[in-house]
């Protein structure tokens, strides 16, 4: 099977659930498929939800990737211990495995990341990662860190590949990780994914997700209350699309982007 190794060690499974707006079934549905990666935020509200269905899974906490973020409103010296506290507290756990900042806040991003260090070094959290970063916010980090970011999480997708930050994040040995990998479903019509399903017998959203892979980028799609979509989701990894197909995917129109951008107003979705 394959797994993504972080820049600290870390290993890490090749793909993760996201938890946003998902609820016990399908978080505990997801469990029961064999995902071991569940990525969570402060924002979305179901830290203790995570937390519930691990304990009802009766699996060992450490047999888990947990990731959550801390958000904006939460950046700042002053604010990280308590906001990170109430995660711990919330997932009934004592660490987390990654730890993001959820969208970069100007002039609180290097305090920011400077107090996680210091949460890092405690040994309460095993990675840290900046999510909706995009290039020149990493820099920022990069020029002050003394713990470098394991994961930058994007918008990534077929129709969205983000190639300048998807080639900046891996020169740097920062692994890149998808977030609606799946465009919410935009790309699914699209003439080439549809092409590739049946070339490959595969469902529209297996061909995206196995070619996040083969670009090296680990896909966290949504959790779904289907046991049959999460597992089609997590069997993806067993497609290995030709090297043609890889650059015809690279090279589609833009296509299914959700609008939005950390520098700019976000469009209502």
């Amino acid at each position: 099977m394959k797994t993504f190794t972080l820049n600290n060690g870390l290993k890490l499974p090749a793909i993760g659930i996201g938890t946003y707006k998902a609820g016990l079934d399908a978080i505990t549905q997801a469990i029961h498929a064999g995902c071991r990666y569940l990525d969570t935020a402060s924002k979305y509200g179901n830290e203790n939800v995570i937390a519930q269905a691990i304990s009802s899974s009766e699996i060992p906490r450490e047999n888990f990737i947990i990731a959550s973020k801390l958000w904006k409103d939460d950046m700042g010296k002053e604010n990280v211990n308590s906001a990170f506290a109430k995660t711990l507290e919330n997932l009934k756990t004592d660490y987390v495995d990654i730890y993001f900042i959820h969208w970069p806040q100007k002039g609180l991003n290097v305090e920011t990341w400077q107090a996680l260090e210091e949460i890092y070094s405690q040994g309460k959290i095993r990675a840290l990662g900046l999510s909706n970063f995009l290039p020149y916010h990493t820099e920022e980090i990069m020029k002050i860190c003394k713990v470098t970011p394991s994961i930058a999480q994007l918008e990534f997708h077929a129709g969205h590949t983000q190639a300048f930050a998807m080639k900046y994040y891996q020169e740097k040995n920062i692994l890149l990780q998808a977030w609606s990998p799946l465009a919410r479903g935009r790309v699914f019509n699209d003439e080439l994914i549809l092409e590739l399903a049946g070339k490959y017998h595969a469902t529209p959203a297996q061909i995206c997700l196995a070619f996040c892979l083969a670009e090296n980028v680990m896909p966290i799609p949504r959790a779904s209350s289907s046991s049959e979509r999460l597992q089609e989701n997590l069997d993806s990894e067993k497609i290995t699309l030709s090297r043609e197909d890889i650059m015809r995917i690279e090279n589609m129109p833009p296509l299914g982007w959700s609008g939005e951008h950390p520098d700019r107003e976000r469009v209502k979705i």
